[in-house]
């Protein structure tokens, strides 16, 4: 459901519960911008509040599906400097992300895991039913092996956002989203799946 803005205060009671979470992060694009028309808190500066606030332990955030266009020649060199390994979207293009997601589970270790998932990171011809579409993203066959691919994580909370129903009169956006969330259900430590 809602925007990005929803993960900072669910972070917040995290990191006061935890200490500073790991973070699986599915995007188009990175939402840790400072202000947009003025405002510091909108859904494309989540993360960078997060930052701020020292809710997240850096060397554990895995940002997969990032693309789109930019108004920076290095639009990714704020996460870099944080410490977040960035995945763009062309490095996951017509391949399996079994492999990444080995690696993303050794980086994660047995520490708190939170898994924050725009439905933008998948390519606008399975989910248009969002509010800051960009091409060339994940399939939902790349999104289950992320989720499942966290199997087995410490994870204290999820999150699926950015879903805007009107935006797709065919339902499969809505469909889609609905399917993730479910996944991530069956990954939480202790449910017994088949």
């Amino acid at each position: 459901g809602g925007d990005h803005t929803i993960t900072y205060p669910i972070l917040q009671a995290l990191a006061a519960k935890h200490g500073p979470v790991g973070l699986v992060h599915v995007d188009a694009h990175t939402d840790t911008g400072d202000t947009a028309l003025g405002e510091k808190i909108y859904h494309g500066t989540p993360f960078r509040r997060c930052v701020e606030e020292k809710l997240l332990d850096c060397d554990r955030v895995v940002q997969i599906g990032i693309r789109g266009s930019s108004y920076d020649p290095d639009p990714y060199k704020y996460c870099r400097e944080q410490g977040f390994r960035v995945v763009p979207a062309e490095e996951c293009w017509m391949k399996s992300l079994e492999p990444l997601m080995g690696e993303v589970r050794a980086q994660m270790g047995d520490k708190p895991v939170y898994i924050s998932f725009d439905i933008d990171g998948l390519d606008p011809a399975y989910a248009p039913g969002t509010g800051t579409p960009e091409i060339a993203g994940l399939t939902p066959a790349q999104a289950l092996e992320i989720i499942r691919g966290c199997k087995g994580l410490n994870i204290v909370g999820c999150d699926l956002v950015e879903v805007a129903p009107m935006y797709d009169v065919s339902g499969n956006t809505a469909l889609l989203g609905a399917n993730l969330l479910f996944e991530m259900l069956c990954v939480l430590p202790g449910v017994k799946t088949m």
